[in-house]
């Protein structure tokens, strides 16, 4: 990696007034905005919860990174809630299902993730989650916990949480109206993501770690991405804080 490799992206990414792309777009190069694996088979999911307003306030002052955590296993539910946080649909407005955290264009080019390590009635593999359905999608039953330990720059804390939250980009979600300013937005997006679940874990009485020190291509081979065209952005993992 270039020492400048940082920098250049910057820089050949901002906007300049006077070099604006000009045109309409082509939307006949619109990529699909949902992924989904047919077939597979599926966790149903219940509805989320409503969290007191006033807890908002208190997960703001209390939201710590999390690293150490319990063998109590995380409930159905509490992954229901906090995958809802992360990207659950709360409107549609015109061909837009719009979700909890925003999106440059509302175009949400980040997928969500799960590798479930221990969470009561969910078996242990990696999943996807369908944002139409509020479901999850068993990609493979495996467990994966050494594997996204050693993934996550050999972390132990990802081994040990209920759950770990892998987010993805599908760059050409963005890129088709953005261009190359569309990798700014996919990172911004994930951190929107990201914070909505350290938050709600909070709010659940659960512990979270936001990740960004990890090998890219490990994660996307754990999670079946080609690292090209969709590649890993960041991780989050989230359990029982231990006493």
């Amino acid at each position: 990696m270039s020492k400048r490799t940082g920098r250049d992206f910057q820089q050949q990414t901002k906007y300049h007034r006077d070099r604006m792309a000009g045109g309409g777009l082509d939307r006949s190069k619109r990529p699909e905005a949902f992924k989904s694996y047919p077939g597979v088979e599926t966790v149903e999911l219940e509805l989320p919860k409503e969290i007191p307003e006033e807890l908002l306030w208190t997960a703001l002052a209390t939201r710590r990174s999390e690293r150490d955590y319990s063998d109590e296993p995380m409930t159905k539910a509490e992954l229901s809630q906090l995958l809802w946080a992360a990207q659950g649909v709360t409107a549609q407005s015109g061909g837009y299902l719009l979700r909890t955290a925003p999106s440059a264009g509302a175009l949400y080019p980040v997928e969500t993730y799960v590798i479930v390590n221990n969470v009561a009635d969910v078996a242990r593999g990696v999943y996807h989650y369908d944002v139409r359905n509020h479901a999850l999608e068993l990609i493979k039953a495996v467990d994966f916990r050494s594997d996204v330990a050693q993934a996550a720059l050999d972390q132990d804390m990802c081994a040990q949480a209920g759950a770990v939250f892998i987010w993805t980009a599908i760059f050409a979600r963005s890129g088709w109206k953005y261009g190359q300013r569309a990798y700014r937005y996919v990172y911004l997006d994930a951190g929107h993501i990201a914070q909505n679940v350290a938050l709600a874990a909070v709010a659940v009485g659960l512990g979270s770690c936001q990740i960004g020190a990890l090998f890219d291509d490990e994660v996307n081979t754990l999670i079946d991405v080609d690292g090209t065209e969709e590649s890993t952005l960041y991780m989050t993992s989230v359990g029982h804080v231990k006493k």
